[in-house]
């Protein structure tokens, strides 16, 4: 029998369930997900109908904004009072990161306590500063943020509690795409953000970005709420 049912582990780790993703969102692979203990993620096009989902117990949590931008249409913002640098203390960063997220779909889930989301960040965090994909923020020669990578997909950018509201988000964000640029051959900078978190899109839209789609995501969880010792 096919399985839609995708593990995890990233997640897994955090939550202490077993966690999958469905890479499909017709009636088999719901009703797949009635059959396992754990925690659900589905995405879908925004415009799909979503009946079934609601019928095997999924619930919305958020709609992801996809902007890109091209090399061409990059905007850069000057501050020179910041520098970037790839190095830095990894305990500063995680601490950075168990503090700056709160727009995230698992943030909204009410069957994930915060504390696990945090340190679902922070963990992350870990795993791209193995492979040196973490670039630094420094203001005023002090630790203000950092911004992570993929390849050419901004996938986390953070400025610390501190040194928010003193106009470094846009100098920040068009210097790190545009050191991204210079990694590598790439046409465009891609990133992921939520359709509620309206500061961070309007720093993109406003160094150069544009939309270029939107997914909806769904999840479902079997044990609610999670808590340590749910395995």
């Amino acid at each position: 029998m096919t399985t839609y049912l995708q593990p995890t582990p990233w997640d897994e780790r955090n939550f202490q369930i077993n966690t999958f993703e469905l890479t499909s969102s017709s009636e088999v692979a719901l009703r797949q997900t009635d059959n396992i203990r754990g925690h659900f993620t589905l995405k879908i096009d925004p415009t799909q109908n979503t009946e079934l989902l609601y019928k095997y117990g999924f619930y919305y949590t958020d709609t992801l904004m996809k902007p890109f931008c091209r090399k061409d249409q990059l905007v850069l913002a000057k501050d020179e009072a910041f520098s970037l640098s790839d190095d830095y203390d990894i305990a500063q960063i995680t601490h950075i990161a168990g503090n700056a997220f709160h727009h995230s779909r698992f943030h909204r889930d009410f069957n994930v306590p915060d504390w696990m989301v945090n340190k679902r960040f922070q963990n992350w965090v870990l795993d791209l500063a193995k492979v040196n994909n973490i670039i630094t923020l420094y203001y005023e020669k002090q630790l203000a943020g950092f911004f992570a990578f993929d390849q050419n997909n901004v996938t986390l950018l953070a400025i610390d509690t501190p040194y928010q509201g003193r106009g470094l988000a846009k100098p920040f964000t068009s210097h790190c795409v545009k050191h991204l640029f210079s990694l590598g051959d790439y046409e465009h900078v891609t990133t992921s953000v939520s359709a509620s978190n309206f500061p961070s899109l309007n720093v993109f839209i406003s160094i150069g970005f544009r939309i270029g789609g939107a997914i909806d995501v769904y999840h479902k969880c079997n044990v609610a709420p999670l808590s340590a010792g749910d395995w």
